[in-house]
């Protein structure tokens, strides 16, 4: 970083300083004021000095140059420690809180609006659109808390006149998905006296400047502040850098953004306007009783409000109290206390309208419908933007407070980065020098301590009974705390001249005790409550208690503020913090004048100087060592992906010698402390260079994964469809053999038949086979009609049951007429036989005929020879001339029987059981030959077409008889 500015500069970073002095710290502060260069590091905190004039150096080129970057790549500048909490609440899911403090004047409210500006610019890089409206509404409502709660004074144009710490929520992306506001002592009493040279609130101005006059108009306005009582000491201050009709115009776009309604902006302005009228009211006294003058000021506030004008003039004049016995008397006022009750109701009223718009706008902000197991780890930043440290000429319990949260703020300071800082090296057991530094927990003690502190008395003395003043409380605190160093009154210390007797103490003035007590009466709480208007009713629920009813008594505005403090320095307390010390140069808001003194002050109570030794003795950063190891372990090949080393120790061991970073490291029981911040910013740019290549990785090994489990899906899908089509294909067999089962005993044989449509693998092959089949049959001639129709008949018996049935050749099925399968005999004995036979014979056509050898039942074998007819079985004797020795009828076969092997083996089974056994003969020519398939073929297709002839014959004779 100290590369990037010249020396002509100064140092950009105080650490880096030759001696830590306060004059080297003053001159080199001086030297950047006066270069232009307003901003300046102490490690990771950023001391900014107000330069009371546009810097061009907030623009979106300059955070393009700041997003996602290193703290110390680019000079100091406000957007360097945003970035740097955004990168913390983004890589390590950890809460931060950016904490900007300095006296009135410096600069704070500015800074918390440039690091909103930053944030907002380098987040939903999608543009999604509802992030980008709790951007708007965040952004948009700096602009109305401003109006609203800032106020110019003798230090500050736009001085804040109230604490505001700001969570905004980010999800697991790092895009802001609401936000919740927290606003802490709004400076009432302004609303009815400021000092001379100071304003009323800006939103007085604004409307009476900026407003239509139909609105004025309606709101019984005239456009002079100076008209009314509580804006008239402010009407002639002018503004160098606000023009209040344009911030007026600016405030109402700026409500309707967050959204509010036109209902609820109207009461806002009716609000504004009841307290104006309300300083114009004039008390006098007729003797008794106190009066009005103008009654028509009342009407106007009873209009504005919504109630009734003689209920509104009751509540102005009169107190209504409740007896002990439960009875209800009206008292009426004096001239003072009508006065005092007047601006109290004014005062009250613009309290909680300031309320009120802050709830309203945390309601439209707040995080809405937000599951951790959906959404992811809710992080959050915190911006704390809360007055500064004020010393007046005459101090008041406003400026008590103030400084008081200051002193908590710096002792959280103390606390963080100081005394913490330095109780750690010691709990590690790192060597260290302890550094001296100022503690003002005595301080934060004389104010907080409970029975002794200053809060405490004054508690106490607005709980005691009877007339309490402020001298008779000054003189309970210089009994209970003139023994405190850092206390001191005129009574102790007679010489200070710069205090009065019996009035002032540490420079605070009078009017602590009524201002404690805070009292309003209770008339106007009911009044308002009562009101017609739902917004303002809302304002006041207090106001529904009954007249009798007995309630606790109400913590005073200083216990009330002391735990709102404490609460909200517990609240940044778990947040890692990240610090923006404002300086102011002069009290003349020049931007050529430094004061040296001013300055110097400022730097001593904010201990800036002490802040520089413990930075630059100590070490910038600080982690476990798990946490460290889990970080940068890719940067080291000895711990990627795992060590295998016996600590986590020694693989943070391993990490820092492979990048030569051991001399500006040290080791602690715990943690590893790292001196420099460039060895962690060489680090990061490591893993940032690694990260991509682990990520490819990752993704490779992912997709491989998805593709091997598509691959397996891919796989499962087509077994499915396979074993799918395979059941569709039998499937539709199955049906084509349902639909053709009885075609041979149809009159058509089936041609009526439709086929069934395939499904969609089968239908090519439909188109293939039945075209094959038609050319198949269409070539085979008429006399091979009977062989075929044999073997489609053996195919329907034989198949899967003989191996080899003889379908591969050509039948002769008459062997005997066959001289190649005559066994011997002549061609010409064995016709002049088979003649002789026939003409005994009466039969169509042969079958099958050929040689066999029989069995008997002694075992013994005899040649035979087999014929068989349309019309019987014969067994011939072939050496007796073929004489028939056995003829059986063929209607009384009633089935055959082969064997599953390769022999000629065939059983005629008949109704007689007259069964016939043979064996038969292959032949000498073929001694291989099967003739089995071609025997049982020759039966099937005779007693198949027997049936069909049959049945035939029947339906004509039934067609023949119906017709006669």
């Amino acid at each position: 970083m100290a590369e990037l500015e010249g020396l002509e500069f100064g140092k950009s970073d105080f650490v880096l300083l030759d001696e830590v002095t306060m004059e080297q710290f003053m001159d080199n502060l001086k030297l950047r004021f006066e270069k232009g260069r307003i901003y300046t590091f102490i490690g990771e905190v950023v001391v900014s000095v107000n330069p009371y004039k546009h810097l061009d150096i907030y623009g979106k080129e300059v955070i393009e140059d700041y997003r996602g970057r290193e703290l110390y790549e680019n000079p100091p500048h406000l957007f360097a420690v945003a970035d740097a909490a955004y990168k913390a609440m983004k890589r390590r899911a950890k809460d931060t809180c950016i904490v900007i403090s300095g006296e009135s004047g410096a600069g704070k409210t500015e800074a918390s609006k440039y690091i909103m500006q930053y944030i907002a610019a380098i987040t939903n890089p999608n543009q999604r659109a509802e992030v980008e409206s709790v951007k708007n509404v965040l952004l948009k409502s700096n602009c109305v808390l401003e109006a609203f709660g800032n106020a110019k004074t003798n230090r500050n144009d736009n001085s804040s006149r109230f604490g505001k710490y700001m969570d905004i929520n980010f999800n697991f992306n790092g895009d802001p998905t609401g936000g919740h506001i927290n606003n802490y002592l709004l400076e009432k009493s302004r609303v009815v006296q400021q000092q001379d040279g100071e304003r009323n609130f800006h939103s007085f101005y604004q409307v009476l400047r900026g407003g239509s006059d139909e609105l004025l108009k309606s709101l019984y306005l005239q456009r002079d502040p100076a008209e009314y009582a509580y804006t008239s000491q402010g009407a002639s201050v002018t503004l160098a850098s606000n023009n209040d009709s344009l911030c007026h115009k600016a405030v109402m776009a700026a409500l309707k953004v967050i959204g509010f309604t036109t209902e609820e902006i109207s009461s806002i302005y009716k609000i504004l306007s009841t307290i104006l009228h309300l300083g114009n009211l004039q008390f006098t006294s007729d003797g008794e009783h106190v009066v009005l003058v103008g009654e028509d000021t009342v009407k106007h506030i009873s209009e504005l409000t919504s109630t009734e004008p003689e209920n509104t003039r009751k509540a102005l004049l009169y107190r209504t109290v409740a007896t002990g016995g439960g009875e209800v008397i009206e008292k009426g006022h004096n001239e003072q206390e009508a006065s005092y009750g007047r601006d109290a109701f004014a005062k009250a009223l613009y309290e909680r309208l300031f309320a009120w718009i802050v709830g309203r706008i945390n309601s439209v902000i707040e995080v809405k419908d937000y599951n951790p197991a959906l959404h992811g780890k809710n992080t959050v930043i915190g911006v704390l933007d809360i007055y500064g440290f004020e010393i007046f000429d005459n101090n008041s319990f406003e400026q008590f407070c103030i400084n008081y949260c200051n002193e908590k703020l710096q002792q959280l300071f103390i606390e963080l980065i100081l005394r913490q800082e330095q109780d750690e090296y010691q709990r590690e057991g790192i060597t260290w020098q302890h550094i001296e530094y100022f503690n003002n927990q005595i301080i934060v003690d004389l104010v907080e301590q409970p029975h002794k502190g200053i809060i405490s008395i004054l508690d106490e003395a607005c709980l005691t009974a009877g007339k309490v003043t402020d001298t008779v409380c000054l003189d309970s605190m210089n009994k209970k705390l003139g023994q405190h160093p850092h206390y001191t009154s005129r009574k102790l210390c007679p010489g200070d001249k710069t205090m009065e007797f019996n009035r002032d103490f540490l420079f605070y003035s009078p009017g602590f005790l009524d201002k404690n007590k805070d009292p309003l009466f209770q008339d106007f709480k009911r009044l308002m409550y009562n009101s017609s208007d739902h917004v303002l009713k809302e304002m006041w629920p207090d106001g529904k208690m009954s007249i009798t009813e007995v309630t606790k008594r109400p913590l005073t505005a200083a216990t009330l503020f002391k735990n709102s403090i404490i609460a909200l320095v517990d609240k940044l307390a778990c947040k890692e913090p990240y610090y923006v010390r404002c300086i102011k140069p002069n009290e003349v808001k020049s931007p050529l004048l430094f004061d040296d003194g001013r300055c110097q002050h400022q730097v001593a109570y904010l201990g800036l100087l002490e802040n520089v030794r413990v930075r630059r003795a100590g070490f910038a950063y600080r982690q476990p060592y798990a946490r460290f190891l889990q970080r940068y372990k890719m940067t080291c090949e000895y711990t990627w992906p795992n060590h295998l080393m016996s600590t986590d120790q020694e693989a943070v061991e391993a990490i820092v010698n492979q990048h030569g970073f051991e001399d500006d490291v040290a080791y602690g029981h715990t943690k590893l402390f790292v001196r420099t911040p460039r060895t962690l910013f060489t680090l990061e740019q490591e893993r940032a260079a690694l990260i991509p290549i682990l990520v490819l990785f990752l993704q490779k090994v992912w997709r491989g994964a998805l593709a091997r489990m598509r691959c397996r899906k891919i796989r499962a899908i087509y077994t499915i469809m396979a074993h799918y089509k395979c059941y569709k294909v039998k499937a539709h067999f199955w049906e084509v053999e349902r639909r053709f089962a009885n075609v041979r005993n149809m009159a058509d044989y089936g041609k009526s038949v439709e086929w069934p449509t395939p499904p969609a693998a089968l239908m090519q092959f439909h188109r293939i086979t039945q075209w094959w089949a038609r050319q198949l049959i269409k070539n085979i001639p008429p006399s091979d009609m009977a062989e075929v129709r044999a073997k489609v008949a053996a195919l329907s018996a034989l198949s899967g049951e003989r191996v080899d049935w003889g379908y591969s050749r050509a039948w002769e099925r008459d062997y005997l007429a066959n001289v190649s399968f005559s066994l011997g005999y002549s061609f010409r004995t064995l016709t002049l036989h088979i003649f002789t036979l026939i003409r005994h014979i009466k039969y169509s056509q042969v079958l099958f005929s050929c040689s066999v050898r029989m069995l008997n039942w002694f075992n013994n074998t005899k040649d035979r020879a087999l014929l068989i007819t349309d019309k019987h079985i014969y067994r011939l004797e072939p050496k007796k001339h073929f004489k028939v020795q056995k003829r059986i009828s063929l209607d009384t076969v009633v089935g055959v029987s082969v064997t599953s092997g390769s022999d000629q083996m065939v059983a005629l089974h008949t109704a007689s059981q007259d069964d016939i056994l043979v064996h038969l003969q292959r032949g000498q020519l073929n001694p291989n030959q099967d003739r089995v398939g071609e025997l049982v073929g020759s039966l099937t297709d005779h007693f198949t077409r027997s049936r069909i002839s049959t049945m035939e014959t029947v339906l004509l004779l039934s067609s023949s008889k119906g017709r006669m």
